[in-house]
């Protein structure tokens, strides 16, 4: 098969490049597939969290007072701002307002 740019043939040393390119992103993808589950768990760990504080009336400085976290902190982590929270973070929130985080591993 051949490779073309818009204006000219690629050398053969670019088609080596971009299959070496290709061939990494193939070996790549299970972690980026697993790092996008995760974050999916993240979230809808938050949003379950986010609605046990709403059911209770809670704002976010009674959440701070509860969990000694920054107001503005909680606000990023539930605007989805701070993607990466701490297992600690979580913790420390849901115990704020009555909840349990489980994590469980599964083989694969």
């Amino acid at each position: 098969m051949e490779r073309r740019t818009k204006t000219r043939k690629l050398t053969p040393e670019e088609a080596a490049k971009y299959k070496r390119l290709r061939q990494e992103i193939e070996q790549e993808k299970p972690a980026i597939a697993g790092r996008i589950k995760a974050h999916k768990a993240v979230v809808a760990i938050v949003a379950s969290l986010k609605a046990a504080r709403d059911a209770q009336g809670l704002s976010l400085s009674d959440l701070r007072d509860r969990t000694g976290i920054d107001r503005g902190a909680l606000s990023r982590l539930e605007n989805g701002v701070r993607e990466n929270p701490s297992v600690e973070t979580l913790l420390r929130y849901a115990e704020a307002v009555g909840c349990q985080v489980v994590i469980q591993a599964k083989a694969k």
